[in-house]
């Protein structure tokens, strides 16, 4: 997968992971992409290493879901360290 399609998999991915979740996450939505970007990354490394599956090509299934699910859980922790931070 070139770098152009990654970035566009990865902000994507990121946007979807923002409205799966709930609740209010701060940040806005560029943090939120670039955030979603990082989970393309985290999700497509955790994916190989538990799983044996990676980030393949743009239009498959599992390159799909495996880019959403780590981005939820970047914003997952993300949404944790912040709201640490707020309440100091």
């Amino acid at each position: 997968m070139s770098f152009l399609a990654f970035l566009l998999l990865g902000l994507i991915a990121g946007a979807i992971a923002k409205a799966i979740l709930p609740g209010k996450q701060g940040g806005g939505w560029f943090i939120t992409l670039l955030l979603g970007v990082v989970g393309a990354l985290l999700g497509g490394w955790l994916g190989s290493l538990l799983f044996g599956v990676d980030l393949q090509e743009f239009w498959s299934i599992q390159t799909w879901l495996v880019a959403i699910v780590g981005s939820i859980i970047v914003l997952l922790l993300y949404g944790l360290f912040t709201r640490n931070s707020r309440k100091a």
